[in-house]
Order: C-alpha cells, then sequence, then structure tokens
C-alpha cells in the first residue's frame, strides 16, 4: 500500500513538472504581450512592473498592424470549412473502405496508411504549382488541400472504429427501411461520434495554426492569422515583440477555448479507433 503511494506521488511530480515544461512558454508569451518591446528583450522573465507595463498598447497595435479581424476571419472560414469537410468525406471513405471486402478497398487503405508517413517537405514545391495550375490557390482551393492532407490519418482512425460496429446495427436498420444515405447518417455516423469529435480537435489544432501551407498557397492575398503575424516583422530584422506577443496569445485563444471545452472526447475517440487498425 506504501509503496502504490509512493510510486502515485512521484508519478504526480513528474506529470507536473512536465505540465511545467509545457505551460511555461505560453505564460512567457501572455506575460510578455503587456510589457513593452524593450523590456521584453532585456528582462523576457520578469513580471510587468510600473516601468514595463503598457496595459493593451500592444493588442491594440498588433490588431491595427496585422488587419488580426480580417485574419481571424480567414483562418476561422478555412479551419471549419476544412475540419467539416474532412470529418464529413474521410467518415464515408472509411465506412466503404471497411464494410467492402474487396482489394480496390484494402488497396485504398494502404494507401491513406501510407500517405501519413509522407513528409509534407517532400511535396509542398510540386504541391504548390499543381494548386497554381487547377487554380486552387485561393481559400476555396486550399480547403481541399488541407482534406488531402489531413485523409491519411482521419481514414486510419474512423476505419479503426467502423471495424468495432456490429454489422447487426446496419442489418436491422436497413431492414426497417433504411437506404444507404440514410443508413449512414442516421445510423453509422451517430455510433462515429466521439471519433468524429476527436478528428475534429486534432484538425482544428493542425489548420487553426498551420503556417506554411496557406504560405505557399495563398500567399498573403488571404492572409491567415499565422501569415499575418509574421508581418509585423520590419525591415533589417526589427520586430515589434510586444505586438507580436500580443497577436500569439489572441491566435492560441481560440484554440484553447476549443481544446478544453471538447478534451474529454479526445482519448475516448482514440482510443476507440485504436482498437483495431
Amino acid at each position: 500500500m506504501l509503496r502504490k503511494k509512493a510510486f502515485n506521488f512521484t508519478l504526480f511530480l513528474i506529470l507536473a513538472f512536465i505540465s511545467l515544461v509545457f505551460l511555461a512558454p505560453v505564460a512567457v508569451v501572455v506575460m510578455n504581450s503587456f510589457k513593452s518591446r524593450f523590456s521584453i528583450s532585456q528582462t523576457p522573465f520578469l513580471l510587468p512592473d510600473s516601468d514595463t507595463f503598457v496595459r493593451l498598447d500592444n493588442y491594440s497595435t498588433g490588431i491595427i498592424d496585422t488587419d488580426f479581424l480580417t485574419a481571424f476571419f480567414w483562418s476561422l472560414f478555412i479551419t471549419v470549412c476544412s475540419v467539416a469537410v474532412i470529418v464529413i468525406f474521410t467518415s464515408m471513405t472509411a465506412w466503404f473502405i471497411v464494410r467492402s471486402k474487396d482489394i480496390f478497398s484494402k488497396v485504398m487503405y494502404y494507401l491513406f496508411v501510407f500517405s501519413m508517413i509522407v513528409p509534407f517537405q517532400m511535396v509542398m514545391f510540386s504541391m504548390s504549382k499543381v494548386a497554381n495550375v487547377l487554380g486552387l490557390d485561393n481559400p476555396i482551393g486550399i480547403v481541399l488541400l488541407y482534406l488531402g492532407f489531413g485523409s491519411g490519418l482521419s481514414v486510419f482512425m474512423f476505419a479503426g472504429f467502423v471495424k468495432t460496429v456490429p454489422r447487426g446495427v446496419e442489418e436491422a436498420a436497413i431492414i426497417d427501411g433504411c437506404n444507404t444515405f440514410q443508413l449512414f447518417w442516421r445510423v453509422v455516423f451517430h455510433l462515429l461520434r466521439p471519433t468524429a469529435i476527436t478528428i475534429a480537435i486534432l484538425n482544428t489544432m493542425w489548420i487553426w495554426n498551420d503556417y506554411l501551407l496557406p504560405y505557399l498557397v495563398i500567399g498573403s492575398d488571404y492572409k491567415t492569422i499565422p501569415i499575418a503575424i509574421q508581418y509585423l516583422k520590419g525591415g533589417y530584422g526589427s520586430v515589434d515583440m510586444g505586438a507580436m506577443m500580443a497577436m500569439l496569445v489572441l491566435a492560441i485563444v481560440p484554440v484553447i477555448i476549443f481544446y478544453l471545452s471538447c478534451q474529454k472526447y479526445i482519448i475516448k475517440g482514440v482510443a476507440a479507433g485504436a482498437i483495431k487498425g
């Protein structure tokens, strides 16, 4: 009993230390967002005092200089549309792959799995060229690109969960008069909800914070938040660190709120999708 308590206490200390390591950078960013740009470089790890505290000046400067509201709209539009498309299409694809027992479905499944191990850097230049030729260098087109890059993990997780769904449930729905469309949306997708929420969370965190793909495809025409923040860099390497810290805080707040409100579904969805793979 004492040995178990000692083990639990030690585990608690280790996890608490790891949590502090991950939270420390966020705390530094929030703290420095209320300090003057010069004091950030001189005393980055000290709390703001009467001499360094600038109230909300960094936030107002950053919002104006980066046109933050427009960038926020484009980030929100691209993220919501991309996540919705990924969840809808990959769930249907995974269901088709699992329920179809032919060679074509198996090849499709392994192609999706293989796409998970292909680095983005390997295809980014050819992808940006193809996107330009096909006219996908716009907020609508980048949604299709995110569907391609996000489909590997999503299909893998959905397929793992579909394999745990008894065929009898679907057969009963068919006997009751459901067609294929009704069967999927009224029965199957309802059962896939935990995994769908997990996939939505993971893809939201990825797409919202993504810098490289929007930069390569849509550039400065439709600036997302990560791209807009980079425009705080001036000539000769000068950077308004105060405004940048403030914009980073505004960028991570929506994702943190979304994650905290849905975090209980992540472990449940990942575990459900990992039972069979």
